[in-house]
């Protein structure tokens, strides 16, 4: 399978996100030799194989097919569910072969799990960006923005399509296994952010079950905005939310007391 794989797991890689999490330092063409040839050398040796002009190198090209496999199963099994997500409709929709999917995923399950995975990873990314803006360390303004952000969380494509991973776990022996090592490792992540964003000292009693029952709180907004638009609703929840763990949460030692 792999020698009918690798081609096709370049195909299409120029559509792929050149600047993404896939196309970090260290990737980058064959490393060449003989540099301190003199002048009028006629030859230039390599380490490994040459380029194809205007091609990116191998690894990129299969780092980049690797994201769109990723981006595309969450896609899928947002929108189609767990028994309509199969690996050759994923592998359509991004623009690969079946064979090519199946050499960076031989599973369905080692698909999807890492797909869940990958997206709740740039999320966290996205949250500890979102620290370095945030307004002052125990005021109003902070906890509200931090509260809704959390919130938020539970609103979109990755919330939907681990959902459907969690039905599919309570039916499927093969994937339970995997579904709650990675939702424990991904709810450890989200705990540890909505500390640090919030500025919460969770030294003192109590401090850490407020802060799951923010994530708790977003998880059931996040299924009561399945069926019917519940942004107006969820919006006042989120603000009398923040007034509240601005009472309950005491400051995190080294924060600024909180503004008017």
């Amino acid at each position: 399978m792999s020698r009918d794989a690798e081609p096709d797991a370049g195909a299409g890689a120029g559509a792929g996100t050149g600047g993404g999490p896939g196309s970090g330092p260290g990737a980058g063409p064959a490393t060449r030799s003989g540099r301190g040839a003199g002048a009028g050398a006629g030859t230039v040796r390599r380490t490994g194989p040459a380029p194809r002009p205007g091609g990116a190198p191998k690894q990129d090209r299969s780092r980049a097919t690797r994201q769109r496999l990723l981006a595309a199963a969450v896609d899928c099994l947002a929108e189609h569910g767990w028994a309509g997500s199969t690996v050759a409709v994923v592998a359509e929709r991004a623009g690969v072969s079946r064979g090519a999917a199946q050499h960076h995923f031989p599973t369905r399950e080692d698909l999807f799990t890492a797909a869940v995975e990958y997206v709740a990873e740039q999320r966290s990314a996205a949250l500890r960006a979102l620290a370095r803006d945030l307004p002052p360390a125990g005021s109003a303004a902070r906890t509200r923005t931090v509260v809704a952000e959390l919130v938020d969380l539970y609103t979109g494509p990755l919330f939907r399509a681990a959902l459907q991973l969690w039905v599919a776990a309570s039916n499927e022996p093969q994937l339970g296994d995997r579904v709650v090592d990675l939702e424990a490792r991904v709810g450890r992540e989200t705990h540890r952010m909505a500390v640090q964003l919030l500025g919460a000292d969770e030294s003192v009693p109590g401090v850490r079950e407020t802060v799951q029952g923010l994530l708790d709180l977003g998880r059931g907004l996040g299924l009561a905005h399945l069926l019917t638009d519940d942004t107006a609703r969820r919006a006042r929840i989120v603000a009398q939310w923040a007034r509240l763990l601005d009472e309950a949460l005491p400051p995190a030692p080294g924060a600024r007391p909180a503004g008017p």
